[in-house]
């Protein structure tokens, strides 16, 4: 078993409260940058062309901070994570102002890449500092603000986009990054203490690499499959292929390798195997509600993005006054185990409340369903980093977490693929039943061709889009059903409030 790195030398309360302000922000750079292209997409297309690319320049990011997460979380457990954040920053600012600076949609989709690499470090690096410096009864309270972070970025993201497109230009939802990132950087660089041991290191490049190919095809099959090509396609099977063949090499190579990137005998601990599924089923559920809700509202509704924007706060609210409350829960009584329970349990009445949705349905009932599963989530996101690095040994902390969230992005990227897939089949189909004159394809609906049909039209097209929402819905739900049943075996390892993790 290699040395372990122990905790930087960083003790003093003043210390500590600057690293998590610092981790805070670079938390809310990273989530930022998943949600606030998506309303200046448009905008961007008009400038630099490339309509056909238009997905990429999500996709981009999403795949690379993706497949890069794990080795992160490995080299920071390696080589310390005060350097490995100076690495990520340094990328992601780069990436930021090589995006501003884009010029044809081929070199910000490249931007966007490499913006994400740095991305992808800033998730894992970030919830695993906490534990550096923080005693695990403690780290309920701040992950729990963490959590409330990342869902408020998560609603915001479109609305800051929107605004920026609309006061300045696109290329500032890019350059914003650089002012917060450099104090956030500053602030490590002066808090957060250099580990003075040195230990010798042997680097898994070859389970990195299978495992960058295996995520990588996977986010990419559910990226591209039903959209850009058939689920038959060759080009699609082709690389499902490869992803199959490559997690297989994968599991072959861990089990042989002296420091694997991903150490198998980490699914052994229930703990960390129960939290890793709640954690897919959570990023599923989240990133579907906050993706089709809003085209609920648009297009059903006939809302505006910024109108859209704001009837999403009560999901806001929800997630962080719960996450407030369970980091409560857990440093005031030291046991987790009920809150995932609570967690499933007020997601399911959310999405009870969202199969029932109708066109028709008054503000305040999508309020109320919002709050039910925006509270869902605020329970449960604590406890899946905290409960992971109670349990773990320090030399592998930074590669649980990075394992935890890795599986709650590719929960997220499964389903909204999956669930895009399903909801544009059911639109075309019930627009085809529908005579609406000058409307060809799904994607010309929007606010703007709202108003301009018949309020006959209006009224048609939103009962299609509520029938089409529903099975999204549905598979939600059953999912909320699963994560209820497996928040029941989660073993309760109560938390200590000692700065020596278990198993060390």
């Amino acid at each position: 078993m290699p040395a372990s790195v122990s905790a930087p030398a960083t003790t003093t309360h003043s210390s500590v409260r600057v690293v998590i302000g610092s981790v805070a922000v670079l938390l809310l750079l990273a989530a930022l940058d998943q949600t606030i292209v998506s309303t200046a997409l448009p905008t961007i297309v008009a400038d630099l062309g490339g309509l056909d690319h238009l997905s990429w320049v999500v996709t981009a990011y999403i795949l690379a901070s993706t497949v890069v997460a794990p080795l992160y979380g490995k080299l920071g457990d390696l080589y310390g994570r005060r350097a490995m954040v100076f690495v990520s920053v340094a990328l992601f600012l780069l990436g930021s102002v090589l995006c501003g600076a884009a010029t044809t949609m081929e070199f910000l989709i490249g931007a966007r890449a490499l913006q994400g690499l740095g991305g992808g470090g800033l998730f894992v690096l970030a919830l695993s500092i906490i534990a550096d410096v923080i005693p695990p009864k403690d780290r309920g309270k701040v992950q729990g603000v963490f959590a409330g972070v990342f869902g408020v970025s998560s609603v915001i993201g479109p609305l800051i986009g929107g605004w920026f497109v609309e006061a300045f230009s696109w290329h500032w939802i890019f350059y914003v990054n650089l002012p917060f990132g450099l104090a956030a950087l500053a602030g490590f660089f002066f808090a957060f203490k250099a580990n003075p041991e040195r230990v010798s290191h042997k680097i898994d490049y070859a389970g990195a690499l299978f495992l960058s190919l295996a995520l990588g095809g996977l986010v990419l099959v559910t990226s591209l499959g039903g959209r850009t090509f058939g689920w038959t396609d060759p080009v699609l099977l082709s690389i499902g292929t490869v992803a199959a063949v490559s997690m297989v090499f994968f599991i072959w190579i861990e089990t042989r390798a002296s420091e694997p990137v991903l150490p198998l005998t980490l699914f052994q601990g229930n703990v960390f195997t129960v939290t890793s599924l709640i954690g897919f089923i959570t990023g599923a559920i989240m990133f579907g509600t906050l993706t089709f809700i809003p085209i609920y509202l648009q297009i059903a509704k006939g809302a505006t993005p910024t109108q859209s924007g704001w009837e999403m706060i009560p999901m806001t609210i929800g997630i962080l006054s719960a996450s407030t409350l369970s980091g409560r829960h857990m440093g005031r009584t030291g046991k987790y185990k009920i809150l995932p329970t609570i967690g499933m349990i007020l997601a399911a009445v959310g999405l009870v409340l969202l199969l029932n949705l109708k066109g028709t349905s008054p503000a305040p009932y999508l309020w109320a369903a919002l709050l039910c599963v925006g509270s869902g989530m605020g329970c449960i996101f604590p406890v899946v980093t905290t409960a992971v690095q109670n349990t773990v040994p320090r030399h592998v902390l930074g590669t649980a977490t990075a394992a935890g969230l890795m599986f709650r992005q590719v929960g997220g990227s499964i389903a909204v693929a999956l669930y895009g897939a399903i909801f544009a089949s059911r639109m075309a189909s019930g627009l085809g039943e529908l005579p609406v004159e000058g409307l060809h394809d799904v994607a010309e609906l929007g606010p703007q061709m709202l108003a301009k049909l018949p309020e006959a039209a209006r009224e048609a097209i939103s009962t299609t889009v509520t029938h089409s929402l529903m099975p999204i819905f549905l598979i939600g739900l059953g999912l909320a059903v699963v994560g209820l049943l497996l928040s029941l075996v989660l073993k309760e390892v109560p938390l200590v409030n000692r700065m020596v993790p278990r198993g060390e």
